[in-house]
């Protein structure tokens, strides 16, 4: 399946800024399931500095400054990819159990289980709760297969907790979304990423886009017209296996990989500074469009 992405960010600043130097993580990966074949990146004012590198997750990262005064400034990506169909069905039952994948990871010394571990410790956005460590206790009882418990525990944040825009910001703490039970994609992936890694399991934080419009006969998923989040969990051999707990599936041709990271910090669209004292107004729009099968 073929898509086209357009994603626009647009800041406003309340009075002209001199300077302002920024990172942008706009450019969709290449995967064994998924391939970027065009990317456009455009930037207004023009920039006086532009440069990419690929930082230690693999994501593109466009680095650039604007050195003149401006008081509007416009990035605008555009992407071309074509997303393969997905392979053999899960196999739910024939999973090591995850306790068992626990203990490997913890005596291993092979160049992916040292990978792994780094997703297995708290990060700035993701911090070790106990309640996170509770609440995945429910669906992670010993012996049981690994993709079983994380289709329980996705079942779960799906079912019990409300997605509700507005309630929560990109600094609300996990706990809150613990204590209220309601957030975004983006507090519904750390969530997940939190309660593995509380019983010491790696887990990924994920952004991408969602298909704006659903297919014949198909439901309009949470989190479409957006940039969305979920995450993803290490599995034996290497691979990392994609959820969606906002939606309680596991991710199909509809889904787009952008970034992977600890959490949201490591994969942000757009961050950076400016030489300002004024308040600014952000306004993001994204278009996912179906070119094709």
């Amino acid at each position: 399946m073929r898509f086209r992405v357009l994603h626009t960010t647009r800041y406003r600043y309340e009075s002209a800024v001199a300077l302002c130097q920024n990172e942008a993580r706009l450019a969709p990966r290449d995967l064994p399931g998924q391939r970027c074949q065009r990317w456009e990146l455009d930037i207004a004012p023009e920039p006086a500095d532009l440069r990419s590198r690929y930082d230690y997750y693999g994501n593109r990262v466009v680095y650039f400054a604007v050195e003149r005064r401006h008081q509007d400034l416009v990035i605008s990506a555009t992407s071309d990819v074509e997303v393969l169909p997905a392979g053999p069905e899960l196999d739910f039952s024939g999973q090591v159990p995850w306790d068992e994948l626990r203990e490997t990871l913890r005596r291993g010394h092979e160049p992916t289980h040292l990978e792994a571990r780094d997703a297995m410790y708290p990060s700035p956005q993701v911090p070790h709760l106990h309640t996170a460590a509770r609440f995945a206790l429910r669906s992670f009882p010993r012996g049981r297969p690994l993709l079983e418990a994380v289709a329980h525990l996705m079942e779960r944040i799906h079912g019990e907790f409300s997605y509700q825009p507005g309630f929560t910001n990109i600094a609300t703490p996990l706990q809150e979304v613990f204590r209220h039970r309601r957030g975004v994609c983006q507090d519904f992936a750390h969530l997940a990423i939190a309660c593995l890694r509380a019983i010491g399991l790696p887990a990924r934080y994920v952004s991408g886009y969602l298909e704006t419009q659903a297919p014949p006969q198909g439901d309009k998923l949470v989190g479409a017209d957006a940039s969305h989040a979920w995450c993803s969990v290490y599995l034996p051999g290497g691979v990392w296996l994609d959820f969606d707990p906002t939606n309680n599936q596991f991710p199909g041709q509809r889904y787009i990989t952008l970034a992977v990271g600890r959490d949201y910090g490591d994969v942000a669209p757009v961050k950076g500074i400016v030489l300002s004292s004024g308040k600014h107004k952000l306004a993001v729009a994204v278009d996912v469009r179906r070119l094709g099968p």
